[in-house]
């Protein structure tokens, strides 16, 4: 099993990676096979206009996630690690004037979004919460295409025939093409044992069957370098942030607090906590305004990560670069397990496959460069997981605002003493994480509908909306 630490890692825009970059993606993967020979087109017929309709969880919390804007985006060509997001407003109004869309390399085709982007609450996709369905018709409404896709989390979107594929597998195939394919803990355990290498060194020479070592780092610094300048933008931002909500930004303020602090040498009992709450809301504050963030392992639970590497380069004498490297490719290697072993997606295992696994992505991030064993590292993804479990998805106003932002601070806190406990003691526990991720994956299948980011339920019918 591999998965790239560019998979996990990716670079896109706020306010949600399975709603807002995902049906991004799909939305330009459907102008892909539009413009492609591959489908049987009646003689002489042309595409004239499209169609999408959004469903499931999409549909439910699709307005204030910016799902809707996000089709639009894709359907004119934008991808969400290139769009600009200063420009993103004045390309849909255009299309919302003109109600055309010419994405480069196509024709113009007609979509009015007001009539040809639908929010169907009622008939949810079979394969997965995360639903979307995009139709081509020629001149005279006749339907020429149809494809689905599913937004499976972290921007990752599959259709539903390789949807079904995944599903269909009975059983881990051992990937030959790299030199270490663990799929669960208990194996990457073995292996670093065997192979007396970390996890770390054991997933740089999986990345590097694939590119070289130069590529490797310089693609890291560019992940780490997109995630501190996401930490740096939301420390001076300020206002409201969009929605409706009326929730205001916090973290300038709470940084300049700190700061005030710092050059008073005060005494602060709650410094490290202080410092990774302010960096984690920076990161979720900038991603609820849709500006450029990296998926750790989603949008909405990317400031954990941040955070904590943050905190790491401030507070942990020797955090250097490689530090930064070895830790993104330790919590690369943890994230990887749990997407194929569980979920990372709310719609599908709530707040647990999001926080949760950031936060155990963290902890092993961190237990790593504090110098952890194989089993240490382990240890401390388990005990950040296991206390997220259960943990719903209820965006207030369907927005990746309340309880989002404050929820990443303290996923940053939990990884940060969970790192701390294991690496006191010797890397022998109870619980194993690969149980621990079945126990998401099962307490998922579990969860109420409601409580899985469709906003029907939790915290999001009980808040007042003011």
């Amino acid at each position: 099993m591999f998965l790239s630490v560019f998979d996990v890692f990716k670079i896109g825009v706020g306010p949600s990676s399975s709603h807002t970059m995902g049906p991004m993606s799909a939305a330009v993967r459907f102008l892909d096979e539009v413009a492609s020979p591959d489908w049987v087109r009646p003689s002489g017929a042309n595409v004239f206009s499209v169609t999408a309709s959004l469903h499931g969880s999409l549909a439910f919390t699709g307005v204030g996630h910016g799902t809707g804007r996000a089709v639009i985006l894709g359907l004119t060509g934008e991808l969400p690690d290139q769009v600009d997001p200063d420009r993103m407003d004045a390309i849909i109004a255009e299309v919302e004037r003109t109600r055309r869309i010419a994405p480069p390399g196509h024709p113009e085709y007609q979509f009015d979004p007001r009539t040809d982007l639908v929010f169907d609450k009622k008939h949810p996709l079979p394969g997965h919460a995360n639903g979307m369905t995009f139709t081509a018709y020629d001149r005279d409404g006749a339907m020429l295409l149809k494809r689905v896709y599913y937004s499976i989390g972290g921007g990752f979107v599959v259709t539903d025939t390789e949807l079904e594929a995944l599903k269909s597998v009975k059983e881990v195939k051992t990937d030959k093409s790299v030199p270490y394919p663990f799929a669960h803990a208990k194996e990457m355990l073995e292996m670093a044992a065997r192979s007396g290498l970390s996890i770390a060194q054991m997933k740089r020479a999986n990345e590097e069957v694939h590119m070289s070592g130069e590529e490797l780092d310089a693609g890291l610094d560019r992940i780490w370098g997109a995630m501190s300048g996401c930490i740096d933008r939301g420390l001076v931002g300020e206002g409201i942030m969009p929605g409706g909500l009326k929730v205001r930004r916090r973290a300038r303020i709470l940084h300049e607090q700190l700061q005030e602090e710092w050059r008073q040498n005060r005494r602060n009992p709650l410094l490290a906590n202080d410092w990774l709450s302010v960096y984690a809301m920076a990161v979720n504050e900038e991603n609820a305004a849709g500006s450029r963030v990296v998926t750790a392992p989603t949008n909405g639970a990317a400031g954990v990560i941040p955070a904590t590497i943050r905190y790491m380069l401030q507070f942990h004498d020797g955090a250097d670069t490689k530090a930064v490297h070895d830790y993104l490719l330790t919590a690369a290697a943890i994230g990887g397990i749990i997407k194929h072993n569980a979920s990372i997606s709310g719609a599908e295992v709530g707040c647990q496959g999001e926080v949760g696994s950031a936060a155990a992505m963290s902890a092993a991030g961190l237990a790593a460069v504090m110098g952890g064993t194989p089993e240490q590292i382990e240890n401390a993804a388990e005990i950040a997981l296991e206390h997220h479990l259960g943990m719903t998805c209820d965006p207030v106003g369907g927005l990746v605002q309340v309880p989002c932002i404050e929820r990443n601070a303290l996923g940053a806190v939990k990884a940060v003493t969970a790192a701390s406990l294991a690496m006191k003691g010797d890397g022998q526990h109870f619980v194993p994480l690969d149980a621990c991720i079945e126990t998401m994956r099962q307490t998922g299948l579990d969860m109420n509908e409601r409580y899985k980011e469709t906003s029907t339920g939790g915290l999001a019918v009980n808040v007042v909306e003011c």
